[in-house]
């Protein structure tokens, strides 16, 4: 391939650049960005840059060096407007075409809003700039915050709101947060994670409506209870960005359908990270968009599905002092054992816990709370028992 295109100047699309370079593309390579921003660090949004703990400078991905390096051409502050059918060439926003010979997809994923998100004082964190214009609110002085979602992202700001000495509710559609990830019991005591950091937790209420004029000053719930606020920050998921994809040859349900390798149905596109559904799953986590790259630039530049992306799955969450770490699946029906330190009142007794999930005699899935080594042997257990066998090699 002379040129290769990777839109989205993300993680994955950082990565699967390094990829291209490591793996032998000598060629023209032009990456391609929304955002103004060179690529940068997610995770820490929620967390250190909120707080205050960490700069931006310490949120960059790449220096001038590496940039070198990868000698591409950087189109920054400029959307992807469109896919030709045949995908060899990506149309942008301002009018130009960069016609390419392959394409990765890492285009990500954008942050769900709520009606009424236009008041001043309604926030989501997704980008650089929510995370700026957040921190800025935040440090004016102590605030009524009401997070709505418990997810990852919806935990760990209410956590860095709480630090701040601000006044939280997290408010949660379902019984309790992460129970899909999780399940019943050890969402449960993940829960109660926000009562010992001080933050309220309102479950199974959906919010009704935003009030405020031009501010927002208060959440309408479901059930009729109003809460105050004076910063609302919406952590309800994030939608695929797919939209410039629409008319192109790719089939599109909830991301871009992709094999086990990260192909698409065209075979000099690519898809990883946020926006990819691969093999049927779509996984929103940091391991992911790093990990997918190498077979899917191992498989864009054979020309075809030479090596698979299939990993068992891995997140981090740090809440309230506490760091969760998951690997593998849990499924309705899995036995959930303790196996190291224990629970206390509810909540993870002091030092953490591990605990594995079994089905049919098998560790499926492991969890810990402030337990980094005793987890990490275990999700090397479980990556080795596993693993899957890929038909090409054998």
């Amino acid at each position: 391939m002379r040129t290769v295109t990777v839109v989205g100047a993300s993680l994955s699309g950082l990565y699967a650049a390094r990829e291209l370079r490591t793996q032998g593309h000598d060629g023209r390579l032009v990456i391609v960005g929304d955002e103004s921003h060179h690529p940068y660090d997610r995770p820490p949004l929620s967390k250190d840059f909120l707080t205050g703990h960490a700069d931006e400078d310490q949120l960059a991905l790449t220096d001038a060096e590496e940039a070198a390096d990868l000698d591409a051409a950087w189109l920054l502050g400029v959307r992807a407007a469109g896919l030709d059918a045949r995908g060899r060439a990506v149309l942008l926003d301002d009018g130009r075409t960069v016609s390419t010979d392959g394409v990765v997809i890492a285009t990500g994923a954008s942050a769900r809003r709520l009606t009424g998100a236009g008041l001043t004082g309604v926030h989501t964190l997704r980008t650089l700039d929510d995370a700026r214009a957040l921190r800025a609110e935040l440090t004016r002085g102590p605030r009524r915050v009401v997070v709505i979602g418990g997810g990852f992202i919806g935990a760990e700001t209410a956590s860095s709101c709480a630090t701040l000495g601000h006044e939280v509710t997290v408010v949660e559609a379902a019984p309790l947060p992460l129970v899909p990830q999780l399940g019943p019991d050890m969402a449960a005591v993940c829960a109660a994670l926000h009562r010992r950091g001080g933050v309220k937790l309102v479950t199974g209420a959906s919010v009704a409506a935003l009030r405020g004029t031009d501010t927002v000053t208060a959440v309408l719930l479901s059930d009729g209870r109003v809460l105050p606020a004076d910063v609302v920050i919406v952590g309800i998921g994030a939608t695929p960005n797919t939209a410039w994809l629409a008319g192109s040859a790719l089939a599109l349900e909830d991301g871009v359908l992709c094999d086990e390798g990260c192909v698409t149905s065209l075979p000099q596109v690519v898809a990883v990270g946020d926006v990819a559904r691969v093999g049927g799953r779509r996984a929103e986590h940091w391991t992911s968009a790093t990990e997918q790259p190498r077979a899917a630039v191992k498989n864009l530049l054979a020309g075809r599905t030479v090596t698979s992306a299939r990993s068992v799955p891995y997140f981090w969450s740090d809440q309230y002092g506490a760091r969760l770490q998951f690997a593998g699946r849990y499924q309705d029906g899995d036995t959930v054992r303790i196996v190291e330190g224990g629970i206390a009142e509810g909540a993870p007794a002091r030092g953490g816990f591990l605990a594995r999930y079994e089905r049919d005699g098998r560790t499926t899935a492991v969890l810990a709370v402030d337990r980094p080594r005793p987890f990490m042997r275990a999700r090397r257990e479980l990556a080795r028992d596993t693993a899957p066998v890929d038909p090409v090699a054998l």
